[in-house]
């Protein structure tokens, strides 16, 4: 029930935000459905782990106001065997999401972001309404007297479709007809101005019984494309390790890379300078590699190859930016592979919170005892947030390389994990640590209000 109260939330919150981009596109209902589907996967993502907090939460609670627990205690059930069938369902859920996010969800990802795509390039429907200046063809402004049913009258067409000619067109009736890339205006009784821009100014009338314009409208029709690229929440378990991989290999090259300009440069210079395969290179480490160069240039009285000492400074001087330009790329890369790291360890942090919010729902659904759906709700909620800043802020540090992407992924698990291991602890011990007061006061009020 909390999963399907929080899909409706987190759906309707979408749909009102999304919905603009569905307005006077001219979609089908069906398009509309295959679109809200995909994009239900990332919701469901989200819901099921506070659907299960949610859940603890009024499971326990209830237990806990019917005297179940007390119960359950009185016949030698101890708090740790009442939790182990809760844990292992929330492990089962766990498995189950995480095999969703690694194999469904960046499919669905990517199918959504291609429909989003294609429809945001469909030109919207053409709507001709009546009384109203329509400018959403190019070159073409329409101003329509009337309507009864398909037949418009009173047609005032005005276009200008090359640059020395204006052409004014007026019909007392006509219909309007769409082809896939375009709109037919089908015109009866009406007359053609046209005016030539020219050195003599051009002018003349066109009598017309029947006149048919053909207006060409690109992307009139929605047009499905495929593409194999993929984004960082697009990419299963396999794809994200290829792309790290990847990145590793172009850091290893672009070292190798600097490492033989170095040699190189020493090699020319006449000076001793090996630099041992197993060596981490920095961009300061090598700049002042580069300078003890310049240093031993101007004390050397050895033959230079390749040219004059002016010369080899400027060619110092060039190696100095694209070393800096390669130690950037470096950077890049190095950006590149934690995003991917993040998203990767995102794909199984988040489907075990659903473990660790049991842990914290099942003791803290024995202390607020009748809360009901509201209390718990909110509860969740509260939870929910605090673990969404903890995974949003350490997202972006990762991101920025200030912390290492495993650690800040499962850093909101670690914290509210050690939390809801000594919350357990205290219940088993029949320890309250948390007052509920205030809310106890609340409901007093209530009831004397009634």
């Amino acid at each position: 029930m909390a999963l399907l109260v929080l899909l409706f939330v987190l759906l309707a919150n979408f749909l009102l935000r999304k919905m603009d981009r569905f307005l006077g596109k001219g979609l089908e209902f069906s398009l509309i459905i295959e679109f809200v589907f995909l994009n239900l996967a990332w919701i469901l993502a989200l819901a099921v782990p506070m659907a299960v907090l949610v859940a603890t939460l009024m499971a326990f609670g209830r237990l806990s106001a019917d005297n179940e627990i007390a119960a359950m205690r009185s016949v030698s059930v101890s708090y740790v065997k009442l939790m182990i069938p809760v844990l292992l369902f929330g492990s089962a859920i766990a498995g189950f999401m995480m095999y969703f996010n690694n194999q469904i969800l960046p499919e669905m990802n990517h199918k959504a972001r291609m429909l989003s795509s294609d429809i945001s390039r469909k030109r919207p429907d053409l709507e001709f309404d009546v009384g109203y200046f329509i400018d959403s063809i190019p070159d073409y402004n329409f101003l329509l007297g009337s309507r009864d049913g398909e037949v418009f009258y009173d047609i005032t067409i005005f276009s200008n479709p090359e640059r020395n000619k204006h052409q004014t067109i007026t019909a007392h009736s006509g219909t309007i007809s769409a082809v896939n890339d375009g709109v037919i205006l089908h015109l009866e009784n009406g007359i053609i101005h046209e005016y030539f821009g020219n050195e003599k100014n051009e002018y003349q009338q066109i009598v017309f019984d029947k006149y048919q314009v053909m207006i060409p409208v690109d992307n009139l029709v929605l047009n499905r494309r495929d593409s194999s690229i993929r984004g960082d929440r697009e990419m299963t378990y396999g794809m994200l390790q290829d792309k790290i991989t990847s990145y590793k290999e172009k850091i290893v090259n672009t070292h190798n890379r600097i490492q033989g300009r170095l040699e190189n440069e020493a090699k020319k210079l006449k000076i001793e300078s090996r630099i041992d395969s197993s060596t981490v290179l920095t961009l300061a480490s090598t700049i002042d590699r580069i300078q003890q160069y310049e240093i031993e240039l101007e004390d050397s009285l050895k033959l230079i190859e390749g040219g004059s000492i002016e010369r080899v400074k400027r060619r110092l001087k060039n190696m100095k930016r694209g070393v800096e330009s390669d130690f950037s790329l470096i950077t890049s890369f190095s950006n590149s592979i934690n995003k991917y790291l993040v998203e990767l360890h995102k794909k199984f942090s988040i489907p075990f919170a659903s473990v660790v919010f049991i842990l914290i729902g099942a003791p803290l659904g024995m202390m607020v005892r009748k809360g009901g759906f509201a209390v718990s709700m909110a509860f969740s909620l509260s939870f929910f947030v605090i673990y969404w800043a903890f995974l949003i802020g350490g997202e972006e540090f990762a991101d920025r390389g200030f912390l290492s992407p495993a650690l800040s992924m499962w850093l909101p698990n670690i914290v509210l994990g050690v939390l809801g291991l000594y919350m357990c602890y205290r219940q088993s011990l029949e320890q309250q640590f948390l007052s509920f007061d205030l809310l106890t006061l609340f409901k007093r009020k209530n009831r004397l209000l009634k």
